[in-house]
């Protein structure tokens, strides 16, 4: 699936800690209805056969609406499952070694908390950057937080495009106008809510006011 940073609009990141009454796929799925524009499979724990087999399932049910799949971390995962893309960290694989290894269209996404790390990330192969922590987080409670103004001064320092991650929900996304990013990258917004579809409609909106300003 060819990349374009309309897809960064509403990113929709899985944690298992909030599969209860549905599973991860319905989860996934009502997330899709609601608007999601990109999902990123995040599985810290399950061995790499078990998410291969996951990976391949939510995969065919992003293609079914269209949405494409992008693995955290893993690009073992994301090559094995036919995902559209992968996302690594600053201490995963190097996006140079990915880019040697992948087709055209596969999308890589960096995490960056500097204008250095963003520069390295474009120059590297990058398609677009996760930049944050913009908010407390409760997934990621060790996160770095960095400034509005850092924010803006990382998104305006190269020209792939960028999501803002990091604590962000329906009450703060606003906060973050004027930064030039192309979406924002939730957890909990979506997948702590008691109506995901619903919750993800109205982020959705939301964001696409901030972005589109």
């Amino acid at each position: 699936m060819k990349f374009n940073e309309k897809m960064l609009l509403l990113y929709a990141v899985t944690d298992r800690a909030w599969v209860g009454k549905q599973t991860l796929l319905e989860q996934i799925e009502d997330a899709l209805k609601g608007g999601a524009t990109i999902i990123q499979l995040r599985e810290k724990k399950l061995d790499e056969d078990s998410f291969v087999e996951e990976a391949i399932q939510v995969r065919d049910l992003c293609h079914k609406y269209n949405v494409p799949l992008i693995i955290n971390d893993n690009v073992e995962v994301a090559l094995k499952s036919g995902a559209d893309g992968v996302h690594v960290g600053i201490e995963d694989v190097p996006v140079p070694e990915i880019r040697k290894r992948v087709s055209a269209n596969f999308i890589i996404g960096a995490t960056c908390k500097t204008v250095e790390q963003a520069k390295i990330a474009e120059a590297a192969g990058a398609d677009y950057m996760g930049v944050g922590a913009v908010f407390p987080s409760s997934t990621k409670t060790n996160a770095v937080r960095i400034t509005n103004a850092q924010l803006r001064e990382i998104v305006s320092s190269v020209s792939i495009p960028a999501v803002a991650i990091g604590g962000i929900s329906y009450d703060n996304v606003c906060q973050i106008k004027g930064s030039s990013v192309s979406g924002v990258a939730v957890v909990s917004a979506i997948f702590g809510a008691g109506d995901i579809e619903k919750a993800t409609t109205l982020l959705k909106e939301r964001v696409r006011a901030v972005v589109e300003e």
